[in-house]
Parts: C-alpha cells; sequence; structure tokens
C-alpha cells in the first residue's frame, strides 16, 4: 500500500501548525529541566520527576500522532482516532497547565541558575496553550467528525483522570512526609484514589477501542455505575481531605500545609466533575427510558 501524505495545503492548517508547536515546546521544557542541577529535597525530586513525566509522555504521543496524521495511517489502526485525539488535546491541555503551575511554585530552584529553569516554564506555559488551541480546533469541527469525548460527559471523563493523576504525586509526596497521625486516613483516600483512576483508565479504553458495543452490559449503564463509585470514593476522600485541613497546626511545615490544601482542591474539582457526569448518566437513562 502506497504512503500517502497530506497535501501542501494541510501543512499551513491549524491543526497541523499547533501539533508542530505542541511536539518543539514539550521537547524542549523536558530537554532544558534535564540539563539543570536541582536540589535534592524529596518534594524537589518527585514534582521534577513528575513535571519530565507529563512532557516526554505527551512529546512522545503528540509524536506519534502527529506522524500518522502526516502519512494518513491513522485509518488503519483499529482505535476511535476521533476520540483518541481529543482525548490527548484536552488531557494534554490540563497537565500542561498543571505542569506550569507545579514547576515555577514547587520545582524551580530560585537559588541556582534561573535562564534554562525560567525559559522551559516559558515552554510548558506555551505548550497549555497549544493544547488549548487544538481542543478548540476538534471542538469547531464538523458534527460527524467529533467523537463521544468532545461531549461534556467525555470532556467530565477527560477532568476525572486528570484529577487522579495530580492526586498520585501529592499522595506519594505525604507519605514521604509522614504525617503523623493521619496514615489510616492516607490509606483510605489511596486506595479511593485508585480505585477511581482504574475505573478512568477502563473507561477511556472502551471508548477509544471502541468496546462499547463488547461490553456485558449497555454502555450507559456501565458509564453510570463507574461514576456512582466515583462519587462515592471521592466524597469519602474530600472527607478526610477537609479533616486533614482541620488538623493542620502551626507546627506542621509549610510543604505539608501546601500538599494538604493542593489534595483537597483537586478532589473537590473531581468529585464535581464525577457528580456532573452522574447527573448526565442518570439523565440519558431515564430519556432512554421513555422511549
Amino acid at each position: 500500500m502506497p504512503v500517502i501524505v497530506l497535501e501542501a495545503r494541510d501543512f499551513t492548517s491549524p491543526l497541523f501548525l499547533v501539533r508542530t508547536l505542541e511536539v518543539l515546546t514539550t521537547c524542549t521544557a523536558f530537554s532544558l529541566v534535564a540539563s539543570v542541577e536541582h536540589s535534592n529535597t524529596t518534594w524537589n525530586r518527585t514534582f521534577r520527576i513528575f513535571c519530565m513525566f507529563i512532557w516526554c509522555f505527551f512529546f512522545t504521543i503528540t509524536l506519534l500522532i502527529h506522524i500518522l496524521s502526516i502519512i494518513q495511517f491513522h485509518s488503519l489502526i483499529r482505535v476511535s482516532w476521533k476520540n483518541l485525539t481529543m482525548t490527548v488535546a484536552v488531557l494534554g491541555a490540563l497537565m500542561t497547565f498543571s505542569t506550569s503551575v507545579i514547576f515555577p511554585w514547587m520545582v524551580m530552584d530560585h537559588k541556582g541558575e534561573l535562564p534554562r529553569p525560567v525559559a522551559a516554564a516559558v515552554a510548558s506555559g506555551l505548550t497549555f496553550l497549544a493544547y488549548t488551541s487544538e481542543s478548540i480546533v476538534l471542538r469547531t469541527q464538523a458534527h460527524e467528525q467529533r467523537g463521544y469525548m468532545s461531549t461534556m460527559p467525555g470532556l467530565l471523563k477527560i477532568i476525572q483522570l486528570w484529577g487522579g493523576c495530580m492526586i498520585i504525586p501529592l499522595v506519594v509526596e505525604m507519605v514521604h512526609e509522614l504525617l503523623n497521625g493521619v496514615a489510616w486516613q492516607l490509606s483510605v483516600s489511596g486506595v479511593s484514589y485508585g480505585v477511581c483512576i482504574l475505573m478512568s483508565l477502563i473507561t477511556l479504553v472502551v471508548i477509544v477501542g471502541d468496546f462499547a458495543g463488547r461490553c456485558l452490559l449497555p454502555f450507559d449503564r456501565f458509564l453510570a455505575g463507574f461514576s456512582l463509585i466515583g462519587v462515592l470514593l471521592y466524597m469519602l476522600a474530600t472527607v478526610i481531605c477537609f479533616t486533614k485541613i482541620l488538623q493542620l497546626n502551626e507546627n506542621k511545615n509549610a510543604i505539608t500545609q501546601q500538599l494538604v490544601i493542593m489534595e483537597t482542591v483537586i478532589s473537590s474539582i473531581t468529585l464535581l466533575a464525577y457528580t456532573v457526569d452522574l447527573a448526565f448518566s442518570i439523565k440519558l437513562l431515564c430519556d432512554r427510558g421513555r422511549m
């Protein structure tokens, strides 16, 4: 089968340009950070690794999508291309926005060399703008070119996955900080987050892999069940977060207080996403019940 590439006019299309910018800025960000020496404090190392992983992961997957789009091989892959590209674009925007906040705030070593960390932070910000632009371009496509992940329930599921990913380094840091008297709280909330992340990944695989028709249960009930479990687990985790805030005192160091507050904010946002998603699922089930 001959390789088909894009026409000349396609190389100036908004989608081609923003994906090229995404590849360049993510590569720039992790290259600059990799060349800078950082302090060896645990929290510094954890969040630096987290930011590096995000930039490297989205560089790799965006480059792959970009190449497949150029040579027009995406139709040969047994996945829902429109759902895959929308998921990568929106999740990339959320995750790179997070790195753009985390890296300057908690990772950048202000006592060391500044030019390259500052340039990496700027590159991360440009990456966020590029992924946001791609999300807007994909959302404005014709209706038949948009998949489930472009709808409001689909976007809410991406936010749920983002919340779960952002919680991981926070929980790791809290374990390192060895918060006295909250070991059981970390265990319960950690299990809740883990189950929700697993459910989000299963949902994503089913949607992107076009496996909805092969589910043992109707897909809408499958999603409603996951949303309900997510609401209950994140409600429990959010209550634990607020309990930890009430337990904070002046004896806790500033890093611990920041971690607890960040976990509470992200848990609350993710709980809201699960709640609204559950409302959409119940409405869909009720509408189909009347038919």
